[in-house]
């Protein structure tokens, strides 16, 4: 007989609190349908998008001690406090880049002798990310963007996407408004995050327009463009820019961003930022009087990273903050035209639960499920094992002075 592999669903942690689930109900019993030897247990949850009745309705067991399961899956990291020793913990730790708010988990994760699965690298041989909720942050940020401008320019309002009930009614309200002709909107990024960011910008019949056009033309209706490195940077050296070059050696790279940034009006954010990559813009750059954009969507949060005005993370209650760019410092949300609204949410996913969870977990179905219930030898599995048993694998090893006391 085949050993039942016990699967624990947890219950989030962090604070601010999360509702995403890495698996919605219904697809825990499909999930049980093809693995007949995996049983899934649910941590109960008052903050859950999806209800504790709602996994109760399909007979999926409610369970607060998860201790007898062989695996646990969240979303975020993890308190500390609630680590059961000796199990394979699955969610997006935030350590492989030594984050320092993270260091005490980790630590107390390799003390107690855990496996550390972390989503965001698992990939493919080429390697190619299976699984992120990159998409809707790129849709939830857009929408913030449009919605700032709806309350900077008193044109229109827009429900915050959190009070939503699904990503149909949020788009709904958002067909309903009518933005100014002529409007431009620069979206970076060429991945997840900008392809949901143009998904939004699209439902409100936004026309899209090439890098040319939108730097020397202007336009009777509304526009957006789409902008990656190879159009904001050049090499210092003067030899043709290559991708691949860029994400090897960013630091040869300068930024040729300011000509966008004397024709746009909302900027929304979705790059991948290196910190050896050149900033965009700098804080003399916002102060001069062609400087344009009045919004930034920064939905890549860099904090202190290519956006000078990205001074901390905002939440879902409370996502704008002013940029004076003057005095260089944080104001009231829309306390004066001439600042820079910044929104900088850093789980903007968060804001359309429901959805962004679907999503996710089909992911998840798709590619890393069949080999973590089916393969002891999966490359997939072992490049995103960053602890096993408590100990580096050889790819993490670089983490060493990172675990250190010292």
């Amino acid at each position: 007989m085949e050993k039942i592999l016990k699967v624990g669903i947890l219950r989030e942690t962090k604070n601010p609190p999360d509702r995403r689930v890495p698996l919605t109900p219904p697809q825990i019993i499909a999930l049980e349908e093809t693995y007949p030897f995996v049983e899934f247990f649910v941590q109960p949850s008052d903050l859950r998008c999806y209800s504790n009745e709602e996994y109760e309705y399909l007979n999926i067991p409610l369970k607060e001690d998860l201790s007898d399961c062989d695996i646990l899956l969240g979303v975020k990291e993890v308190d500390k406090r609630t680590f059961i020793p000796g199990k394979t913990y699955i969610f997006f730790s935030h350590v492989a880049k030594k984050q320092p708010h993270n260091r005490e988990m980790f630590m107390d994760m390799a003390e107690k002798s855990l496996t550390l699965i972390d989503y965001e690298y698992l990939t493919t041989d080429r390697g190619q990310r299976v699984v992120a909720f990159g998409k809707y942050a790129g849709i939830v940020g857009a929408y913030n963007g449009l919605r700032a401008r709806g309350i900077k320019t008193n044109r229109f309002k827009l429900k915050p996407a959190y009070q939503c009930r699904d990503l149909d009614e949020m788009w709904a309200g958002l067909r309903l408004i009518q933005l100014k002709p002529g409007l431009k909107v620069l979206v970076t990024g060429e991945g997840r995050v900008s392809s949901g960011a143009i998904e939004t910008l699209s439902v409100c019949d936004m026309v899209q327009v090439g890098v040319d056009d939108f730097l020397n033309r202007t336009f009777d209706v509304p526009v957006f463009c789409q902008i990656g490195p190879g159009d904001y940077t050049r090499r210092k050296d003067g030899l043709e820019y290559s991708f691949s070059h860029f994400v090897s050696n960013p630091g040869d790279y300068e930024s040729t961003f300011l000509p966008f940034a004397k024709v746009t009006d909302i900027l929304i954010t979705g790059h991948y930022w290196d910190p050896r990559s050149p900033m965009f813009f700098s804080k003399e750059d916002m102060k001069s009087d062609d400087f344009r954009i009045s919004i930034i969507a920064d939905i890549s949060c860099d904090v202190n990273g290519p956006i000078p005005s990205t001074l901390r993370s905002t939440t879902i209650s409370d996502p704008f903050y002013a940029y004076n760019p003057v005095l260089e410092k944080e104001e009231p949300a829309f306390s004066r035209d001439t600042n820079v609204t910044v929104m900088a949410i850093d789980n903007l996913p968060g804001e359309l639960p429901r959805d962004a969870s679907q999503d996710f977990g089909k992911q998840l179905i798709g590619s890393f499920l069949y080999d973590l219930f089916t393969k002891d030898d999966s490359y997939m599995l072992k490049k995103a094992t960053i602890l096993k048993n408590g100990k580096l694998t050889q790819h993490y090893e670089y983490l060493n002075d990172y675990l250190s006391e010292k």
